[in-house]
């Protein structure tokens, strides 16, 4: 550890580092002491952190030893980090300076053995059978006469030559082969492509859409059929809406695509039967269905003949049928004239009997009662009227006297004059009045007169001078005053 050897300053004493100094320092060392390492242990601790890293501790027996997995390496691992899975993981040694702690940095991680893989199928398992994705309900029925069958495999090999020789001699149809790898890292990858690929065609697209799905693959030993047991290849074929048959490995390997999908084939060529039907076999069933529908058409027309024959038969007796009813008509109608008359001779007698009984003194009676009962009534009524109209002229004759003197024109008649401003508003006192103002005064005659007031407001009018009488012709009269 050159890098924090104590190295004597001005004054011999050994130069005192910073904390960070020596944190970095010892954080080289040990990534450059231990670039690359290959790592034991069982997991602990392991927390998926919501940014995509996976932080966990190491541990055996005796020690333990925190590890992270960044955001961008989680993608790679072989297996899913969980709890108390036994791994070996490749990386490096580094330190987190913030805390004095070291940790390694892992970049490969994958199980430790058979058992640690199966144990780890077994959870997984669990998980997705609690998430419902294994329940029958949920399965697709298989199409009876696929037009298009879409393989997911690899593209050399025997197993894509017995699919296709097994559909060929059966049901032939269009197969669309999408050539994927079945076996390392990057088969669960590129089986999930060819999947959601192959659920994105339209029908009515320039490559149409497949009826039903094939994912096949030969035999091989558990690692290598691990590819099959990836938990988003498992919800990615429980997503899809195209029925999907899995035929992965030999009949006693089993794999999680094989829960999830909606058949199970223990092998390739099986896979292709239960896709695809035998057209020999439909012919066939459709030879032997149209010789029963033409039997069955057979028997029909001969039961409708004979009911026809039956039928004819009894037509032959219309005649004598007819004659019967011509018979029973004429017996019918010669008593039809008889009953006429003598049910109009019932109701003629009917009628005298009620007639007799009638008389204009049964109509008399009840006039002349309802006649003396109305003479009661005018008896009681008459003097009830007398006095109401008595009491209604009195009451009309104390509002005409009412009226009359309330009747703005009577005071008139007696030498009253009535004046009124040129607005029509009434004059009530002389000092309202303004000289030169114009006012109309209304007589007793009902003539209106217009004149001019003179003089001061309040002020009785002077008298008007006498006008001069004219000069006779002679002497001046003399004055009498």
């Amino acid at each position: 550890m050159t890098d924090v050897a104590p190295i004597p300053d001005e004054t011999g004493n050994a130069k005192a580092y910073s904390v960070s100094e020596l944190a970095f320092a010892l954080k080289r060392t040990l990534e450059d002491a231990y670039g690359f390492v290959r790592l034991r242990g069982e997991l602990s601790k392991v927390t998926h952190h919501s940014n995509g890293h996976v932080y966990l501790t190491i541990k055996d027996e005796k020690a333990a030893i925190d590890g992270v997995v960044w955001k961008g390496s989680v993608r790679g691992l072989s297996v899913r980090p969980e709890q108390g899975l036994e791994v070996i993981v490749t990386g490096k040694i580094t330190t987190y300076p913030q805390g004095s702690r070291y940790q390694i940095v892992i970049e490969s991680m994958e199980a430790a053995g058979i058992g640690a893989l199966l144990a780890q199928l077994e959870r997984l398992k669990q998980k997705l059978a609690a998430e419902g994705l294994f329940e029958p309900a949920r399965k697709r029925p298989l199409p009876s006469m696929p037009a298009v069958v879409g393989v997911i495999t690899s593209p050399t090999g025997a197993v894509i030559r017995d699919i296709l020789h097994r559909i060929r001699d059966r049901w032939p149809c269009r197969v669309i082969v999408w050539p994927v790898v079945v076996q390392g890292e990057a088969a669960a990858a590129q089986v999930c492509g060819a999947i959601r690929g192959f659920n994105a065609m339209t029908p009515d697209g320039p490559v149409p859409r497949p009826d039903v799905l094939i994912v096949a693959r030969g035999g091989g030993s558990v690692e290598d059929l691990w590819a099959f047991n990836d938990e988003t290849l498992a919800r990615t074929v429980a997503e899809g809406v195209i029925p999907l048959i899995s035929a992965v490995g030999h009949e006693t390997d089993t794999t999680l695509i094989d829960f999830v999908s909606d058949r199970r084939a223990p092998t390739p060529t099986a896979a292709a039967e239960m896709a695809t039907p035998v057209l020999a076999e439909l012919k066939a069933l459709v030879s032997d269905l149209g010789a029963r529908m033409h039997r069955c058409g057979g028997r029909v027309v001969d039961e409708r003949r004979r009911k026809i024959e039956h039928a004819d038969r009894a037509l032959k007796r219309v005649p004598d049928l007819v004659r019967l009813a011509e018979q029973r008509f004429d017996i019918v109608s010669g008593r039809l004239g008889a009953g006429l008359a003598k049910n109009a001779a019932a109701h003629e007698r009917d009628l005298v009997r009620v007639a007799s009984r009638l008389s204009p003194l049964l109509l008399q009676r009840p006039q002349q009662v309802q006649k003396d009962r109305l003479d009661r009534l005018a008896v009681r009524l008459e003097p009830t009227i007398r006095r109401r109209l008595e009491r209604l002229s009195e009451r009309l004759e104390g509002l005409s006297k009412l009226y009359a003197s309330v009747d703005p024109d009577r005071p008139l008649q007696r030498g009253f004059a009535r004046v009124a401003r040129a607005d029509g508003s009434l004059v009530h006192a002389g000092a309202q009045l303004a000289s030169g103002e114009e006012v109309a005064i209304t007589f007793g005659d009902k003539v209106t007169r217009q004149a001019v007031i003179e003089g001061a407001g309040g002020a009785p009018l002077a008298p008007k001078p006498a006008k001069s009488k004219p000069k006779a012709d002679g002497p001046p009269q003399g004055d009498l005053f």
